[in-house]
């Protein structure tokens, strides 16, 4: 699928946004669909079944939030949050809602862009096999629970793999610390926050070039990490 076909729908109340996002998009060869309120959002989103949304969460009809849920009681379709709301507890309602990354305003294009193609790459991904990573020569098989760099095997533990596991299904975007330790350790610890930062120290000392300088295994603060792997276009 070309980018051309794409389809994103822009739900945002303040017209000068949407026309920036729509100058934004178009170059890029997506398709748009505007919506100023969260009630023509969903009848845009039901009627198109758009690729990708892009939504505000402070609408004048109702929160960004309760719309994130309700899309995802029906669609997989990657959403990615534009807000001003900087809270992390903000940030942390929004993607447990569904919502799959979240971008602050104001944004740069380059970084709203990387995280838009984030976002069609997971959705194109869908239930395919779970993919091969590499990073920094070090090669990563998913499905065959196997590491090996240049001077021979890396191991990880079956802890390891399956919190990498998760992030690999969403590279590029952010995955949130109970989504991590609910599908890692099963929904009877998701409060358990130190044992999953041990468990990324541990992937970072064994994966990262400088553990101490992360370049793959990013931590967004208060909220969970990021997987940055080659083909994230992450800056």
């Amino acid at each position: 699928m070309t980018q051309a076909m794409h389809q994103i729908l822009v739900i945002e109340d303040e017209p000068g946004i949407r026309a920036v996002l729509r100058v934004l998009l178009e170059a890029e060869k997506y398709r748009v669909i505007e919506a100023g309120n969260a009630e023509r959002g969903e009848i845009e989103a039901r009627s198109h079944k758009p690729d990708l949304v892009l939504i505000d969460l402070g609408l004048p009809d109702e929160d960004g939030v309760a719309v994130i849920r309700r899309l995802r009681e029906w669609s997989p379709m990657p959403i990615v949050v534009l807000s001003a709301r900087t809270m992390e507890s903000q940030k942390v309602a929004a993607l447990d809602a569904g919502a799959d990354d979240y971008v602050t305003k104001p944004f740069g294009a380059p970084e709203l862009l990387a995280r838009v193609r984030a976002g069609l790459r997971r959705s194109i991904r869908g239930a395919q096999a779970l993919p091969e990573l590499t990073l920094a020569g070090i090669r990563v098989d998913l499905t065959r629970r196997t590491a090996s760099g240049t001077t021979g095997a890396v191991h990880l533990t079956p802890l390891e793999f399956r919190v990498l596991e998760c992030l690999a299904r969403q590279a590029g975007m952010i995955v949130t610390s109970r989504q991590l330790l609910r599908e890692a350790w099963g929904p009877d610890r998701t409060g358990d926050s130190g044992a999953l930062r041990v468990c990324i120290k541990g992937l970072r000392d064994k994966l990262e070039p400088d553990a101490h300088r992360p370049r793959f295994l990013v931590t967004e603060a208060g909220i969970g990490y990021r997987l940055r792997t080659g083909d994230s276009d992450e800056a």
